[in-house]
């Protein structure tokens, strides 16, 4: 009597496929602020051979979605979509693991839940399979400039100075870079003229920003 081959089980998939999937890179350009970014095609391609050839499925399910109008600095309508995802790694075996992950869209049209869908299944990737990229901070696809809400906080006293400093650091770290061609970059990739136009939450934005090229000149 043959002896039946043992299937694989979601662990052993999982192994095998973080061996085959290589680093996917930040190709892709913010068409508003300018960054690169890692996109859902990307991604797609670089994980649909590994999962084909260790026989992983995943199926998705939206556990929370939220959806609200935002008027864009040229007064345009925008439909915002924030969607809560649980996705279900399945192998040949039938054992799973569940990865929870949050995707953030906007859009014009009606694309923000597709946008928002796509973002929380790439991250689920990232998270799963541990897939490595020549830098750590991400950003999405397409942004879109947004007015402040009637329930606007301003930025503290302690997060300029916090920016500040950071800003100060980063430049005595750099050579023919002062202080105020950083502020400018800040200014531009985020839309404002004077710190005290800035959300606290844009704040906390800029200071991560900030903070990040300030570790990766000091790794160098």
């Amino acid at each position: 009597m043959a002896e039946t081959a043992r299937k694989t089980n979601i662990y052993e998939a999982i192994t095998k496929c973080m061996e085959e999937i290589g680093a996917v890179g930040k190709n892709d350009v913010n068409t508003t602020q300018g960054f690169k970014y890692r996109g859902i095609d990307a991604v797609m391609n670089a994980i649909n051979p590994a999962l084909v050839n260790n026989h992983i499925f995943i199926v998705p399910e939206v556990l929370e979605q939220t959806r609200e109008e935002r008027k864009s600095s040229r007064g345009a309508t925008l439909i915002y979509s924030v969607c809560k995802i649980k996705y279900t790694f399945f192998a040949e075996d039938g054992s799973s693991i569940t990865a929870v992950t949050i995707g953030e869209g906007m859009d014009s049209g009606d694309k923000a839940t597709n946008k928002a869908m796509a973002i929380a299944f790439k991250y689920a990737c990232f998270q799963v399979f541990c897939i490595p990229t020549e830098e750590m901070q991400d950003p999405d696809s397409k942004s879109h400039t947004v007015e402040p809400k009637n329930d606007f906080v301003p930025a503290t006293v302690e997060q300029l100075r916090t920016m500040t400093d950071f800003v100060s650091a980063y430049s005595d770290m750099c050579e023919n870079v002062t202080s105020n061609d950083i502020w400018k970059t800040l200014k531009e990739r985020y839309h404002f003229e004077k710190t005290s136009d800035l959300s606290s939450e844009m704040a906390s934005k800029i200071i991560e920003q900030v903070k990040y090229w300030y570790k990766k000149k000091k790794e160098e």
